[in-house]
C-alpha cells in the first residue's frame, strides 16, 4: 500500500503532499550537492511506485504478446492490456473502447488524424491553428497542406497570452475544415476556453482537434462535454511511462479515416489481391502494441483516480500564486504569459541573462528548469525572444520548493548584475 493509499484510509489530511512525495522514489535524491528540486514537469513527469510496480509485474509475471496467444500468458497480458484501454475510457468520459486508439504519444496521434483527414481537405480549404501551438500540432497540418492544396491559417493570441476571440471568429469561416487547438499551452500555462470553441467549430461543420498533453496532468477532460472529434495525450505527462499516447476520437470519423501504418493486428484479411482492415480501434495499431507502457498508464490512472482532485488543483493553484508574488523579488525578471485562467506554468526571462545560462546554474543548485524554445518557435517570434526558462509544476511540488527556485534565481541575478 502506498504512502496516499494509507493517507486516505487512516483519514489523514486530504490533500497531503508530503505523503504524495514518498510514492515518487526519483524526487528523494540530490544533484550537485543539493536535494532535487524537479521544476520540469511540463516536458515530462515523474512516475509513482504504483506504475512503476505494475510495469514490474508485467514483465515478471504475464509478458506476452497480446491478442492471439493461445496460452495463460496471453491470456493475463491481454486482459491487463484492454483492461488499460477501459481505464483511458473512463478517465476521457469516451463512449465506447472502440474510440481509444494505443500511439506512441501526443505527436504520432495528431500525424494519425491529419494523415486521416488529408482525403477530406482540398486547395483553398483552411486548417485553423492557434499562435500558442506546439510544433507537433503545427508541422503535420503543414505537410497535409502541401500534399493537398490546404492552407495552414494560426489564430492570433493577446500578449498576455490568450486566444484573441476576434481573430477567431474572423477566420472561422466557409473555408474552415479542421480546427486544432491545445488545450492548455506548454509554454504559457493558458487554460483555452475550448468548450465554446468548439460549439463555434461545429456550428459551421468543422472537424475539431485538441492537444490534451498539458491539460490532462491538472484536470480530467471530459470528451463528450466537450464534444470534441478528437482529443490526443501523451502518458509520460500523466505521471505514466513514456512511449505510449492516446488517440480519442469519434468512432464514426475513425471509420471513415484510413489507417496510419500497415502490417499485423490492423488486418482483418490480406490476400495479394486485396487487403481488408480490422475493427475499431485495432484498425490504427499496426504491430506488436506498447503492452507493458499501456498498463503503466492505467496504473498512473488509478493512482491520479486516488487523489482529491479538488486539493490537488489548489494545491497547485496556491505553488503559480506564491510563485507570482515572488516575481518582483527578482529585479529583471519578466514573466512570458499572464492569461487569466493558466495552469502551474511559468515561463520567464531575466533581463541580461540568456535562459540556458539559467537553468544551467539552476542545476548547480539542484534545480531542474527547461529552458529554449519548448517546441514552440512561432510562439517565441510573437514575443520578440529567442526562448524562455520555464518552470513547471506538478501536484508533488512544494511551496518550499517555490522558495527555493526564487532563492537561487536571486543569486543568479545578483552573480550576474
Amino acid at each position: 500500500m502506498t504512502d496516499l493509499s494509507m493517507a486516505k484510509k487512516s483519514g489523514t489530511a486530504a490533500f497531503d503532499v508530503e505523503a504524495i512525495r514518498r510514492d515518487f522514489p526519483i524526487l528523494d535524491q540530490q544533484i550537485n550537492g543539493k536535494p532535487l528540486v524537479y521544476l520540469d514537469n511540463g516536458a515530462s513527469s515523474q512516475k509513482p511506485i504504483a506504475v512503476l510496480d505494475a510495469m514490474d509485474r508485467y514483465y515478471r509475471e504475464m509478458h506476452s504478446n497480446v491478442h492471439r496467444g493461445a496460452h495463460t500468458l496471453g491470456d493475463r497480458a491481454t486482459s491487463a492490456f484492454e483492461g488499460a484501454r477501459e481505464k483511458v475510457r473512463a478517465f476521457l468520459n469516451a463512449d465506447s473502447t472502440r474510440e481509444i486508439i494505443w500511439t506512441r504519444g501526443t505527436t504520432e496521434a495528431i500525424n494519425v488524424v491529419a494523415n486521416g483527414l488529408a482525403g477530406r481537405l482540398k486547395p483553398g480549404d483552411e486548417i485553423l491553428v492557434s499562435h500558442m501551438e506546439h510544433h507537433a500540432n503545427i508541422v503535420p497540418w503543414q505537410m497535409v497542406a502541401e500534399r493537398t492544396g490546404a492552407k495552414v491559417v494560426p489564430i492570433q493570441i493577446t500578449p498576455q497570452g490568450e486566444l484573441d476571440p476576434d481573430s477567431f471568429n474572423s477566420l472561422l469561416g466557409d473555408r474552415t475544415r479542421v480546427l486544432a487547438l491545445t488545450h492548455v499551452s506548454n509554454v504559457l500555462g493558458t487554460v483555452n476556453p475550448i468548450a465554446p470553441l468548439i460549439e463555434q467549430a461545429k456550428a459551421h461543420g468543422v472537424i475539431t482537434v485538441i492537444d490534451g498533453a498539458q491539460a490532462v496532468p491538472h484536470f480530467q477532460p471530459d470528451v463528450q462535454a466537450l464534444g470534441c472529434d478528437f482529443y490526443v495525450f501523451s502518458s509520460h505527462k500523466l505521471f505514466g511511462p513514456t512511449g505510449v499516447g492516446v488517440l480519442y476520437g469519434k468512432a464514426q470519423l475513425l471509420e471513415e479515416m484510413p489507417p496510419f501504418q500497415g502490417g499485423g493486428e490492423m488486418i482483418e484479411r490480406v490476400s495479394f489481391e486485396r487487403t481488408t482492415w480490422n475493427v475499431l480501434p485495432y484498425k490504427f495499431e499496426a504491430g506488436t502494441p506498447p503492452v507493458a507502457e499501456a498498463i503503466g498508464l492505467g496504473a498512473a490512472i488509478d493512482y491520479l483516480g486516488n487523489l482529491d482532485r479538488n486539493g490537488m488543483e489548489a494545491s497547485e493553484n496556491a505553488l503559480l500564486t506564491r510563485a507570482n508574488e515572488l516575481v518582483e523579488s527578482v529585479p529583471g525578471m519578466e514573466i512570458i504569459g499572464t492569461a487569466s485562467q493558466k495552469v502551474p506554468v511559468m515561463s520567464f526571462k531575466i533581463a541580461g541573462l540568456h535562459p540556458s545560462d539559467i537553468g544551467t546554474l539552476l542545476d548547480q543548485q539542484g534545480i531542474a528548469i527547461r529552458t529554449g524554445h519548448h517546441c514552440a518557435m512561432p510562439l517565441m517570434d510573437f514575443y520578440g525572444v529567442p526562448g524562455t526558462a520555464r518552470a513547471s509544476f506538478a501536484f508533488y511540488n512544494t511551496l518550499e520548493e517555490v522558495e527555493q527556485l526564487f532563492t537561487a534565481l536571486q543569486k543568479i541575478q545578483r552573480l550576474f548584475a
